[in-house]
């Protein structure tokens, strides 16, 4: 079986990473270990319950939480993007992120396939962290083709910048 794979860069000081779900592949255990053994401070899930339940990672939440790991769920359907209690819930979600990528921390963002959804989330904590859009997006894609799937994906992703524009 195939481990999972992290995909980290360095953002705002410390380093974001995404990766798929953990147990996707049929090792839940050894997916386990790899993500908490990478010492993310915060994990940020954005599968559904359902998701979580088929790939074998249902105790996920309190798994990675009895390994001294925060752990957040924002859960968004595959290739969608917030809907309006999720994206409410972003904000304090974020701020956390970012306040620990800024004392050099690691938040570590998982969807079903590490691509869509948690680059959608990664991509938006670059840009709320300072990035360009465009450079950022780039940045993302080096690292990880698939990352952001839709184009509704693109513009939640990127809303912040458009809002700093607008100001």
């Amino acid at each position: 079986m195939a481990q999972i794979v992290i995909h980290a860069l360095q953002v705002g000081g410390g380093s974001l990473a995404l990766t798929s779900m953990p147990g996707r592949g049929g090792d839940y255990s050894g997916d386990l270990d790899a993500v908490t053994g990478w010492k993310p401070g915060l994990i940020l899930s954005m599968t559904t319950e359902v998701e979580m339940i088929l790939d074998g990672a249902r105790d996920f939440g309190a798994d990675v939480r009895s390994r001294a790991c925060r752990w957040v769920h924002l859960p968004v359907e595959d290739y969608g993007i917030p809907c309006n209690d999720i994206d409410m819930r972003w904000a304090d979600a974020s701020e956390s992120a970012r306040h620990a990528l800024s004392g050099g921390g690691r938040v570590l963002i998982h969807c079903k396939g590490g691509c869509g959804r948690s680059g959608m989330a990664v991509l938006r904590l670059m840009v709320e962290c300072g990035e360009h859009p465009d450079e950022a997006l780039k940045r993302l894609r080096a690292l990880r083709p698939c990352a952001v799937e839709t184009d509704a994906q693109l513009r939640w992703a990127t809303a912040p910048a458009s809002v700093l524009v607008a100001e």
